[in-house]
This record gives C-alpha cells, sequence and structure tokens, in this order.
C-alpha cells in the first residue's frame, strides 16, 4: 500500500492557494472595479479606487519600516483612513490591534506593553492621549502615524498618513502572508482586571464571513450602513469586511449618532443596518424616525445584547418589510456564533437561534457534560471561526478550550428544536437569597411597562439578602414613572425574589461605544 507523503507546499504553491483578508478587497476590485464600494463623508471610492489606495497605504508604511508580524496600534473613530490603514496592514502580513477610542492613557499602555506593539496609527485628534498612553507604557513607538480627521492639526512627530500614501506606488506590495498568521488582535472588553488579547488569522475570519454572509443573508446588492464603531469586531467583522468580499455598498459614519442614521439611510438608500438594541431604541425614539423614508431598508441586525420583546415587537409594527436577525456570540468568535433568522423572529422571541454554518454549540455543565434540553448550563462552542488563542497567555487560553469547546462564560438553554436560549453572563447572575435571578428575565417584564423606554437590572450588595435585585430605569419622554410604580409591576408580574428590591430613575444607561450597557458603572453608582 502506497502512503501519499505530507503536503509540503512550495512557496509558489502558498501564494496561489493564499485567501487572507487582503485578497479578499483585491478580487472584489477585480470583480467589480467601477463598483462603489466606500463612503465616508465626501469621499466615494470605487473597489478599483480603494484597492488602490490600500496599496499606496501598505507601501507607505513599508517604506517605513512596518513589516510583517509587527504589531501595530489602532487609535480611531470610524473613518476612511481606518478602514484603508486596516487594509493596508493586512496587505503586509502585519497584526492590527484596535482599540477602544474611549480608553485613557493608563488602559491603552497596557495594551502597547501587553501586545508589543512597535507603531501606532491614531486619528489627529486623539494623537496626545496616544502619545501619553506610549510614555506610561515607558517605550516609544518606532513610528507614529496620524489619521486626518479635520479636527486637528497633524502634531508634530506625527507622519501624516493621507499625505504619506499619496505620494507612495499603487503596486501591490509583495508580502509572503499566509491564512494562519495572525491578523489582528482584539482585546475584549471583558470583566477582569486586565483584558485578553483575542489573537485572528485570516482562516478564522474568513470562515465567519462565510456564516455571516450565509446565514445571515448577505447580498452584493445590499447597500449597508456602518455606524458602530470599527474597533469593535462586531462591525468590522460580520459587515464591514463580509460588504468588501461580497462587493456591497458600505457607507462609513464616525459614530452612531440617530439622526445621522436615518438621514444617511434615507439619502443613500440603504438596504442593510446592524445597531445593538439600545441603538435600535435610539432610533425608534427620535423625531425624525417617522419623517425619513426609511422604505429601501431591508435587513436589520441586532447583537452585543438581548433585545428586549416589546421593542423587537415596536420595530415589526414600525417597519414591517424589515428583516431582521440576531447575531449573538463573543470576540473570540470572531464573533459569530449564533443566529436567528427573521422567520423565527415571532415564534421565538428572545432567543439567540441556532448554531451558525461553521460553528456547532452544545449547553454544557460544570464537567463539560451537555444538559438535557430546557436545562441551563454554560454555552461553549466548536469550530473554526475560533480564535487561535489569547496572546502571551497560555493558560487562560488552555482554560477557555478545556475539552475541545470554547467556553464562552454565558448561561443558556437549549429547546427541542435546538435553539439557543441565554439566560445572562456568569457574571450577571443575581444570587439574592440563595435563589438565581436573571438579570434578563427581570429587564423583559419591566420592558413591558408602556412608559419604560430602557432598563438595565444588575445586583447590588445587602447585608441580608447578600445581593438584591436593582433596576435602573430611563422614562420615555412625557410620561411619568415612580420607582414605586416599576416595583408593583414587577411583583404582578414576577416572583417575590425576582421583583426588584431597589429602583432607580435615570436620565441615561452608561454604554460602552458598541452599545453595550456598563452595569459595572451602575454597580459602581448604585451599590451602596
Amino acid at each position: 500500500m502506497t502512503v501519499q507523503p505530507a503536503w509540503h507546499p512550495t512557496p509558489d504553491q502558498s501564494v496561489a492557494r493564499r485567501n487572507t483578508l487582503a485578497d479578499l478587497l483585491r478580487r472584489t476590485a477585480a470583480r467589480e472595479p467601477d463598483k462603489l464600494g466606500l463612503v465616508f463623508g465626501a469621499v466615494r471610492q470605487t473597489f478599483a479606487e480603494l484597492d488602490a489606495t490600500v496599496n499606496r497605504a501598505a507601501n507607505a508604511l513599508a517604506a517605513r519600516g512596518i513589516r510583517r508580524g509587527d504589531r501595530v496600534l489602532m487609535v480611531a473613530h470610524n473613518s476612511h483612513g481606518f478602514v484603508v490603514a486596516y487594509f493596508a496592514l493586512a496587505r503586509l502580513g502585519a497584526v492590527s490591534v484596535p482599540v477602544n477610542f474611549m480608553l485613557g492613557p493608563d488602559e491603552i499602555a497596557y495594551v502597547i506593553g501587553h501586545s508589543g506593539a512597535v507603531a501606532v496609527i491614531a486619528e489627529d485628534a486623539l494623537a496626545d492621549t496616544a502619545d501619553r498612553a506610549w510614555q506610561a507604557a515607558d517605550t516609544a513607538p518606532a513610528l507614529r502615524v496620524a489619521i486626518g480627521s479635520g479636527a486637528a492639526a497633524v502634531p508634530e512627530g506625527w507622519l501624516d498618513f493621507e499625505a504619506a500614501y499619496r505620494e507612495a506606488p499603487a503596486e501591490e506590495p509583495d508580502s509572503a502572508v499566509t491564512d494562519d498568521d495572525p491578523v489582528q488582535i482584539m482585546y475584549t472588553s471583558g470583566t477582569e482586571s486586565r483584558p485578553k488579547g483575542a489573537v485572528m488569522s485570516t482562516r478564522n475570519l474568513t470562515a465567519q464571513y462565510t456564516s455571516a454572509i450565509v446565514t445571515g443573508g448577505m447580498s452584493a446588492d445590499d447597500i449597508e450602513v456602518h455606524a458602530l464603531p470599527l474597533y469593535h469586531c462586531a462591525q468590522l467583522h460580520c459587515f464591514l469586511t463580509p460588504d468588501i468580499q461580497l462587493g456591497a455598498t458600505s457607507v462609513v459614519l464616525p459614530g452612531a449618532d440617530p439622526a445621522a442614521i436615518l438621514r444617511t439611510v434615507e439619502d443613500e438608500h440603504a438596504t442593510k443596518l446592524f445597531c445593538p438594541p439600545t441603538v435600535w431604541i435610539a432610533l425608534l425614539r427620535h423625531p425624525d424616525f417617522d419623517t425619513r423614508d426609511l422604505s429601501t431598508l431591508r435587513k436589520g441586525y441586532y447583537g452585543a445584547a438581548a433585545m428586549p420583546v416589546e421593542i423587537l415587537a415596536e420595530l415589526h409594527r414600525r417597519l414591517p418589510d424589515l428583516r431582521l436577525y440576531n447575531f449573538y456570540g463573543q470576540t473570540e468568535m470572531s464573533p459569530v456564533a449564533t443566529v436567528l433568522g427573521p422567520e423565527d423572529q415571532e415564534r421565538k422571541p428572545g432567543s439567540a437561534g441556532r448554531a451558525a454554518l461553521n460553528v456547532e454549540t452544545r449547553v454544557v455543565d460544570e464537567d463539560g457534560r451537555e444538559v438535557p434540553r430546557g436545562e441551563v448550563g454554560e454555552i461553549v462552542h466548536r469550530g473554526p471561526h475560533t480564535m487561535l488563542g489569547y496572546w502571551n497567555d497560555p493558560e487562560r487560553t488552555a482554560e477557555a478550550f478545556r475539552g475541545g469547546w470554547f467556553h464562552s462564560g454565558d448561561l443558556g438553554v437549549m429547546d427541542d428544536e435546538g435553539y439557543l436560549r441565554v439566560v445572562d453572563r456568569k457574571k450577571d447572575m443575581i444570587k439574592t437569597g440563595g435563589e438565581n435571578v436573571a438579570s434578563r428575565e427581570v429587564e423583559e417584564t419591566v420592558y413591558q411597562h408602556p412608559a419604560v423606554a430602557e432598563v438595565a437590572v444588575f445586583g447590588v450588595p445587602d447585608p441580608y439578602w447578600i445581593e438584591m435585585v436593582c433596576a435602573a430605569v430611563v422614562v420615555k419622554p412625557g410620561e411619568h414613572l415612580a420607582p414605586d410604580d416599576v416595583v408593583a409591576f414587577c411583583r404582578a408580574r414576577l416572583a417575590g425574589f425576582k421583583t426588584p428590591k431597589k429602583v432607580v430613575i435615570v436620565a441615561a444607561l452608561p454604554k460602552n461605544p458598541s452599545g453595550k450597557v456598563l452595569k459595572r458603572e451602575l454597580r459602581a453608582l448604585h451599590g451602596g
């Protein structure tokens, strides 16, 4: 019997079979050179123009020393320059390290030190924050590149990104990038004292793009508004990059301003929009919602947090032609793990759906054994979406991948049809008087009150109950609601131990730029 020897591809074979992030853009540019690819403000580029700009940017960075494997910090709001820099780094085989632009210098300094970043690309208005972060990290970048925003002059010592790439050649740079090379480190916003760096390769990202495109009903004729931060994996990897791979048109906004989103949907005849529930709520409450022409909007996506059932019903009522998808996952899954499609939104309200195309999902006990359908356990996944591991952290990598599954840290229930319901984050499960209370269940109940605009439920210390259920409530404009009203409303619908023992009326809920409610801030403010 003849045994086929192990394959050892030649460099030419490797290049011929390659499928990196940079290749996705180049192929779309070859297939649809004249199609509008990217819009940002007054900038409107075809795919061919965007591809040439990325080549110029990659050559400009390479001429200044950026090489394959270099970690490059990115600190910027959404912009044309952010998209160009992201693809240019991928084209060189460098590793982009996007960070939350709201972080302070000390927080960014940790990422610099932990990732070993050697250079920084920052929005000009954030250059001072970046400089202070490098000082706090007690090191200096080999290169500082400023993306012009028009809000500030390019600071001294920084390279003007646009001016530099305008002068660079448009030919594609030669770089021996492979599909399994790290292409990005995404730092989790997590609950631990220090964030973890999830390492992404093109192989796991492209597997996720396939799942997002197929399970999410995406197509080349989409026109999508990208308003949520591109430093976050949801907007970047569920929507922007899949759109570019497909040849769909991407309209990038600097931020998630409701008026700007509604205006842009009308002006660009957008067909597709992703927002976390908090932003969908903000759109519904905005006075422009009923005056703008939103008739072209056909596909809507939500994620990052559970969509309240009452808000889901309102979206169906006010945008009856909108097909909604729920994307559930986490950074380490690139990030989609499960999807609830339009046909199941009303049949399975509150569900996270079923495993995406390239994912297996289970609910397990503390020993990793699958629990019976209908019982609560930890949600675990496996499949090619999964990150390579945590950067420079083998212990937490081993813990996350124990038993051959990625452990999400979320609690969930699988029904008889294989649909997942996320009960809570482990950290958000409230243990009061010996009983477990899922904050999401209480939130869903409070949302049923007609005067409630938003609510967040969390546990706060209590000498008797150990933890007590607390609700922070935002009231709809023109409505009046007292804390006792909320308590009475819940008491009529929930068991006594689940009913909030403390209710605070607040003007707004604290959120991060990706739209997640910051419950740790609510605990700190109202835990006394």
